[in-house]
C-alpha cells in the first residue's frame, strides 16, 4: 500500500532558493547569515512546515547545487527517500545531505524513523583503511605495470575569440578592452537559466524612463538570448508600453489574459495559444502583455491571487519577464510584482528629483521585508543622460558610492517618444542597454 504525503519542492541555487509548499504557495529563501549554507536554510524551513501541519512531508529539491529527495518528519527528523531507479551514489552525498547530517547532530533531529532512516555512515564515504604495520614490499622495477595514457579525441569547448572591429580589425590588431567587456556582457545576456527569471523596473516617480528601460532590457535579452522574453505592463494607470511597441492583429490586454487564464493553464492547451493575448515584437523578438490605458485604474485592479494566476500562465511560455511597474507603490499588484521578482532595475533621469525618488524607493524596500531588502541591495540603477549640462556623472557616482551597481545611458532622441526599436538606437546607446541587461543578469 502506498501512502501519499504532502510534497514540497525547492529550486536551490547558490545564494537562494524558491520553496514551494504543498499548497502551491511559493516563498524565496535566503541564507540566514554569513557563512551559512542555503541548503541548511531549506531543510530548516521544511522542518518548520512539517511541524506546523503535524505530518511528514517529502522535500524534492532541484537546481545547480544538486538534486535530492528527503522525508521531513513533524518532530524534525530528516531521512532520504529511496525511490526506484535512484542513481545517486550513497557514498557521494550531495550538499543537501551534508546539511541534513549537520542538523541531525543537533538536539532537534535526534529521532529518525527506522523505515526511512539514512544513517550517517551511509551518507559519508567509508573511512580509509588503517595502514599495515609493515607496508608490503614493492614489486621489482622491471615488473611494474606500464601506465597507459588514454587518448581523447574530443576537443574541449572554449569561449569564442573576441574579434576586433573597425580600424583595429582592419589593421589586424587584437580586440580592445572595451570590445572584450561588451563581448562578455553579450555572453551573459545570452545565458539561459534553470528557472524563469523576472525583472521589475521601478521608480515611484513618473517620466523617469521606466517604459523605455523595459523595452530596451527586454530587447537586449531577446535579441542575444533567443526569445522567450515577455515585457509585462503592470501599470493600472495609463500604462504606455502598448503605445510604444508593435501591435499584433488583435487588441488583447492583461484583462483578457486574466479572463481566460484557467483555459490557458489547461494541460493540453498548446503553448502557441498565448499569441492571442500578447503582442509580438517582430524586430526585437520579445512579447508585450499590455495594460489598457483607456480604462480607469479602478477597473484594472488585480488581487494577489489573480496576479499569481497570471504568473502561472507566463511560467508556461517564457524564460524571462520584465515588469513595467507603474508609479503606485501601494497597489496590491505592485507589491506582488516585487514578491515575484529576482532583480530590480531602477531608472532615473540625471535630475535631483528623479534620483531622490529612486533612493527613497530603495530605502523603503529595505524596510519592507528580508527579500525586498535583498532586491534593493542588489538593484541596478540606470542614469539616463537627457539634457546638456545635467549632473549625470555626479549622480551616477553618488549611487556607486552608496553601493549600487550603476550604468549610464547616453542621450538618444529615439528614446524620447514614439516607437521603441532597439536597432534604431545609436550604437553607444545599444551598448549601454546591453551593459544594463548584463548587470541585471549577474544576480541570476
Amino acid at each position: 500500500m502506498t501512502t501519499t504525503r504532502p510534497i514540497a519542492r525547492a529550486a536551490v541555487l547558490d545564494g537562494y532558493a524558491t520553496f514551494t509548499a504543498p499548497d502551491g504557495t511559493a516563498r524565496r529563501l535566503l541564507v540566514n547569515g554569513p557563512g551559512e549554507d542555503i541548503r541548511r536554510t531549506v531543510i530548516e524551513h521544511a522542518q518548520q512546515l512539517a511541524a506546523s501541519i503535524g505530518h511528514d512531508i517529502e522535500l524534492v529539491t532541484t537546481g545547480d547545487l544538486g538534486s535530492t529527495h528527503l522525508m521531513i518528519g513533524p518532530e524534525g527528523s530528516v531521512s532520504q527517500v529511496m525511490v526506484e531507479n535512484d542513481l545517486q551514489s550513497l557514498s557521494e552525498p550531495s550538499g543537501l545531505h551534508r546539511a541534513a547530517d549537520t542538523l541531525r547532530q543537533g538536539a532537534m533531529i535526534d529521532t529518525v524513523r527506522p523505515t526511512r532512516q539514512r544513517t550517517r555512515e551511509s551518507v559519508e564515504p567509508p573511512a580509509p583503511r588503517v595502514a599495515e604495520q609493515e607496508p608490503p614490499t614493492a614489486a621489482p622495477e622491471d615488473e611494474q605495470p606500464t601506465a597507459r595514457r588514454r587518448p581523447s579525441f574530443i576537443t574541449p569547448n572554449e569561449e569564442p575569440t573576441v574579434e576586433a572591429t573597425g580600424w583595429r580589425r582592419a589593421l589586424g590588431m587584437k580586440a580592445s578592452p572595451r570590445e572584450e567587456e561588451l563581448a562578455a556582457a553579450q555572453r551573459l545576456v545570452s545565458s539561459h537559466w534553470p528557472e524563469i527569471k523576472r525583472i521589475s523596473v521601478v521608480n515611484g516617480k513618473g517620466g523617469v524612463g521606466k517604459t523605455t528601460a523595459v523595452a530596451c532590457v527586454a530587447a537586449a535579452f531577446a535579441r542575444f538570448g533567443g526569445g522567450g522574453v515577455l515585457a509585462w505592463d503592470n501599470n493600472p494607470t495609463r500604462g504606455t508600453l502598448g503605445w510604444r511597441t508593435e501591435s499584433a492583429a488583435h487588441s488583447a490586454t492583461i484583462q483578457d489574459m486574466l479572463e481566460h487564464a484557467d483555459r490557458l493553464l489547461e494541460p493540453g492547451m498548446p503553448l502557441s495559444t498565448i499569441a492571442g493575448y500578447v503582442h509580438h515584437q517582430t524586430e526585437d523578438r520579445y512579447d508585450v502583455l499590455r495594460s489598457n490605458p483607456e480604462m480607469l485604474a479602478i477597473r484594472q485592479q488585480i488581487a494577489n491571487a489573480e496576479f499569481d494566476k497570471l504568473v502561472a500562465v507566463t511560467n508556461r511560455n517564457y524564460r524571462l519577464v520584465v515588469f513595467d511597474s507603474g508609479n503606485d507603490e501601494s497597489a496590491e499588484r505592485w507589491l506582488r510584482m516585487i514578491d515575484h521578482s529576482h532583480q530590480l532595475v531602477v531608472p532615473t533621469l540625471a535630475a535631483p528629483e528623479s534620483a531622490e525618488s529612486a533612493t527613497l524607493l530603495l530605502e523603503a524596500l529595505e524596510q519592507r521585508d528580508e527579500y525586498s531588502a535583498w532586491l534593493a541591495r542588489n538593484a541596478v540603477v540606470v542614469v539616463t543622460d537627457g539634457e546638456r549640462n545635467a549632473p549625470t556623472q555626479r549622480i551616477a557616482d553618488e549611487f556607486r558610492e552608496a553601493g549600487y551597481r550603476t550604468e549610464v545611458v547616453p542621450f538618444d532622441p529615439e528614446l524620447k517618444s514614439g516607437a521603441l526599436r532597439f536597432a534604431r538606437l545609436a550604437k553607444p546607446t545599444q551598448e549601454a542597454w546591453l551593459r544594463v541587461a548584463a548587470e541585471a543578469a549577474r544576480a541570476f
